[in-house]
């Protein structure tokens, strides 16, 4: 059996239990997914000081959890902590960010990020420069409405992100488009049924990248 964890950097346990619902459905076969919710925080990251406040609880949890699990997944998107819990443990650690935005870019795409945190875009932008792709980032639009209120209403939420899709695609010349956030892990499968255009998902674009890593580590 592989075991993975999935660590939700905010407090809310439902988005936790989403996500790992969601990575244990594209699991392949003897794979498990669960997941470590943190014990401070926000309920959702929203703000750039929100983010950096999340890596040492991040890291307390993967350091505790690392002699046990063949993986870890950072399900907040802006991956806080991967890079410092990557040099502590021995087993591949991924994050819903990264991984989505090196599948989208796969084949030299152009690709865009549909989200609802208008305080990250920078942080994202600059992100998605660190990690070379740059040249291939069509930018951000944004859903309209307070986070908080489109989480809690899904099908408002996949019509948001489904316009801010779009306008990725049409105006922006998007050949893929990601999702960005935890929270919106399951509206995201809603609205790829609606394109034919890749729309990428946060949670498992980090599964196929972390069983790749896997699979990688024990050949």
């Amino acid at each position: 059996m592989t075991h993975i964890l999935l660590i939700n950097p905010n407090m809310s346990a439902a988005t936790t239990a989403e996500m790992v619902a969601i990575a244990n459905a594209v699991a392949p076969q003897g794979t498990e997914v669960t997941g470590a919710t943190a014990r401070r925080g926000p309920k959702m990251i929203l703000k750039a000081e929100e983010l950096r406040a999340a890596v040492p609880e991040v890291i307390d949890i993967g350091l505790a959890a690392a002699g046990g699990i063949d993986g870890i997944i950072i399900g907040a998107f802006g991956d806080p902590g991967l890079a410092q819990l990557r040099r502590q443990v021995s087993v591949p650690v991924v994050g819903i960010a990264e991984a989505p935005m090196q599948e989208a870019a796969q084949s030299g795409r152009r690709f865009g990020i549909a989200t609802t945190t208008p305080a990250l875009v920078e942080i994202i932008a600059a992100y998605a420069a660190r990690l070379g792709l740059a040249d291939l980032y069509a930018g951000i639009r944004l859903t309209s409405g307070d986070p908080l209120d489109l989480v809690a209403d899904p099908p408002l939420l996949a019509d948001a992100l489904t316009e801010a899709a779009r306008r990725l695609i049409e105006c922006d010349d998007a050949e893929a488009v990601v999702i960005g956030g935890g929270p919106l892990g399951k509206a995201a499968m809603a609205v790829a049924a609606r394109f034919a255009t890749p729309i990428i998902a946060p949670v498992p674009a980090a599964m196929r990248r972390l069983m790749s890593m896997v699979g990688e580590a024990r050949s």
